[in-house]
Formats: C-alpha cells, structure tokens, sequence
C-alpha cells in the first residue's frame, strides 16, 4: 500500500502549506504517541528527543510537534538546531521513545520536514509510517486526550558537544588531523556551529563557509547540492580537502585539492577497502542504492568485495545493513552508514573517517580519493504537475526502448522522486554519447506525458 504522506526521508512540503501546517504536525505527533507510546505497557519514560535545522519555519513546526506530544502526556525534550545524526544517536543515549528532526535536508529554505527515528536510533518502518497515517486518517477527538496526564518540556543544553564527543569517538583516541588544512562548507544548516569546531579541536587548520545561517539561506549556493563556493576556498586557500554538508548534516560530498568534486560512491569505495583491510566490513560486502555507478560495482568485485543494491534512499539501505547484519552503505548522493558507529548517514562522522584515510595515506585527496574510473552516467529530472507520468503507456513504452538500447553496455534507471514531483531520470554505459542521447528522449517523452 502506497503511503499518502511519508515520502522515502519523512514527510516533507512547502512551510505553512499542506502538510507541512501547525495542525498537520500536531496531528502527526498526537498519531505517533497514541501508536508508538500512549498505552504501551513496555513504555515507561514517555518522552521524545525533538531536533532541527536552522530553517525560520523550525520554530513553528517544533512548537507544534511538541503540543501535540505534550496534549498526549508525554515528555518533550527540545535540542535546539541540531544534526539528524544527533538526534539518532541522543534518542538512544537519553533513552527516549522518539526522536523527531525537523528538516528538509538539502531542499532550499521554504521546505521543511519531519523524520521520525524510533527508541533504537533507526528510522521507522513503512509499516509504522502507515500505522501513524491510518490513525490520522480515521479521524480522532477528544477521547484521544487524557486531562490527568499531560507532558512537560524542558530544553537539552550539552546536546551538541554529547554529539561532537561520539564523533570524535569514530577515529583512534590521540589520532590528529594536524598537517591539514581543510574547508568546511556546513550549508548555513544544523552543523554550521560543531563542524568547524569539531575539526577545529582535532588540530586541523580550517577555514569555515556555509556557517552564518539567518533562517533562509540554507542549502542557498553552498553545502552538498551546490559546491562552487567549496571548490573556489579549497583553490583560494590552497587547502589539502574540502568537506561539504547538507542542511541536516547526514550527507557527505568531498572536493579535492585541485577542487574536483568526490561524489559518495568514491568515498563509500575508499571506505570498503579500509574496511576490507581491516577485517571492519561484514561479509565482504558494501550496501549501495541503484544509483551507484557500475564503475564502483565492477571495482569493487575486482577486489572481492560484494556490491548489495536497493532502493533509492538511506533507509532502504540501513534496512539491508541490518537485515545482513553489514557495516557499510551509502549512496552516491553522500548519505554514508557506518554501522560501527552509527543508525543513519552522518556526514560528519563519515568526514572524520576520510581524513583519517587522507592523513595516513600520505597523499593527495585527489590520488586517494578517486579510487576507480566511473561509467559515464547522466542524471536529470522533470518537473512535474498532478498524476505521476511513470502510469503512461507511453512512458512505459520509451522506458522499454531505452533498456533495449543500453542493454549490455549499461542501464537505464527512471523512477519518482520521493520527496519533490519530479522524475528523475538515469542512464550510464561505456559511450557518453549514447548515454545523453537516451536520457534526453526520455526526458521529452516524460515532459511530453
């Protein structure tokens, strides 16, 4: 069954419109509660971890969230802006029943979101989405609220130097990034406080962007999704890495020394042969998304290392992780799992593992982070509007077609964005011509409808 509000991250819209709306959200906390809390015999502390980013609508959709939790008797703590990581991690840590971050990610500053992480740091199951979903759409009153039991909220001061501290955890206690000079882009989001700090109190030299948030300039020419400005310090300053985050700071893009881009497949690659090295990576194998570059897939098996593929989204991946019981996924937009130390991507503490690998390989980024020759791969989107184009016949058709071209020489890949109406589609192969020319006559068949 198809899910009406949560998308593959989380519910998310345009602030102050449908669904991202103070009585939206209020009934999405009052649903969580009643499902996952109110009534729980194994439930004793009844409380929630509330996170977000540094968009001007957080206030307004963390003081609705934390209404609706506290009308249903259950504690609120409130973090302040924070990484999505952090709120994995303090949720166990302070052993709540929820933890909720407020965030769109990398989406621009009008968007906003909400992601729900269970008592054990992970995101929820779809199963447990549809649970919340079903009680919001069977409609609820009065009864759902006990006058005798109402909750208190109190504000969590430490919460990012707990979250800094578990970083730093990730690399050998007296290992030092001193030697590098390093760029930190923190996307004017949740990390433009602890990033710079964080690399700051491991002795790296740095120098910070992205880092003076007003409430609208998230994600705004900075950060993951855009990394001109990175690239431009890294040359400017000369520096050995450039490090960008998204607004929540669970993703990952890296530039090098020559101010080149090093997408998550690089890293994630780079990863899985320390890891391998070390004995760190269960099963030989690495999680990865159908996004991923058959490049990485052939490298890889190249090195006996297994390449498992899912869905397209962190959650699927960090649900095959444990499913197999892996230490390592990711996907090539820079969410990367480390399942040592983490339930979700974080961008940070993946940063901190690639400046480990940078400072002991002795070389450049450039040589020791680009580890394989890709396949030519194109990506693009369309924007749509009402029923998804996908349902056409003669989508259908153009896909088949599409398939039939590349078959043998690469893929094709088209499917539905989970949190935008866009399509999104992907083509790679060894001949960079024939691969434009696919993605483009899908995109006008699609834009055709």
């Amino acid at each position: 069954m198809k899910k009406k509000y949560f998308g593959t991250d989380g519910i998310r819209g345009c602030a102050n419109k449908f669904p991202m709306t103070i009585d939206f959200a209020q009934k999405v906390a009052v649903a969580t509660a009643a499902r996952m809390i109110v009534g729980k015999d194994q439930i004793q502390t009844k409380r929630v971890l509330i996170g977000k980013d540094t968009r001007e609508s957080g206030y307004m959709l963390e003081q609705a969230l934390a209404s609706g939790f506290l009308a249903m008797g259950v504690d609120v703590i409130l973090s302040g802006p924070i990484p999505t990581p952090a709120v994995a991690m303090l949720t166990r840590s302070l052993r709540c029943d929820l933890g909720i971050m407020v965030s769109a990610s990398h989406n621009p500053y009008q968007d906003n979101g909400i992601k729900l992480f269970g008592a054990d740091g992970y995101k929820l199951s779809d199963a447990k989405e549809h649970e919340i979903e079903t009680f919001i759409e069977n409609g609820f009153d009065d009864s759902v609220y006990d006058d005798e039991a109402l909750g208190k909220a109190s504000r969590l001061d430490d919460a990012l130097g707990r979250y800094m501290e578990y970083v730093k955890s990730a690399v050998p206690r007296f290992f030092d990034f001193s030697g590098l000079k390093v760029v930190v882009d923190a996307a004017n989001g949740a990390a433009y406080k602890i990033a710079p700090k964080l690399l700051w109190e491991l002795e790296a030299e740095v120098i910070a962007i992205g880092d003076k948030p007003n409430g609208r300039n998230i994600n705004e020419g900075c950060g993951a999704t855009d990394t001109a400005a990175l690239s431009a310090a890294v040359l400017e300053h000369k520096a050995n890495i450039g490090i960008a985050l998204d607004g929540d700071a669970d993703r990952l893009i890296v530039v090098d020394e020559k101010g080149q881009v090093v997408d998550g497949d690089q890293l994630m690659s780079v990863l899985a042969l320390e890891m391998h090295k070390s004995g760190e990576l269960a099963h030989d194998t690495i999680v990865t998304t159908v996004m991923s570059n058959l490049g990485m897939e052939h490298f890889l098996a190249s090195r006996q290392i297994h390449m498992k593929r899912t869905s397209v989204g962190d959650r699927y991946v960090m649900e095959e992780m444990r499913a197999g019981h892996f230490t390592l996924g990711g996907e090539q937009s820079g969410h990367i799992i480390l399942g040592h130390h983490s339930t979700t991507g974080d961008g940070l503490l993946a940063a901190m593992k690639i400046l480990q690998v940078l400072k002991t390989s002795g070389k450049t980024a450039s040589e020791a982070l680009n580890v394989f020759a890709p396949f030519p791969q194109v990506l693009k989107n369309v924007r749509y509007e009402g029923i998804s184009p996908l349902d056409t016949d003669k989508v259908k058709h153009a896909i088949e077609d599409a398939d039939k071209r590349l078959a043998g020489t690469g893929r094709v890949l088209v499917r539905a964005s989970g949190t935008e109406p866009l399509i999104r589609v992907m083509a790679e192969g060894k001949d960079t011509g024939e691969v434009n020319a696919v993605v483009d006559a899908l995109c006008n068949v699609i834009a055709e409808k």
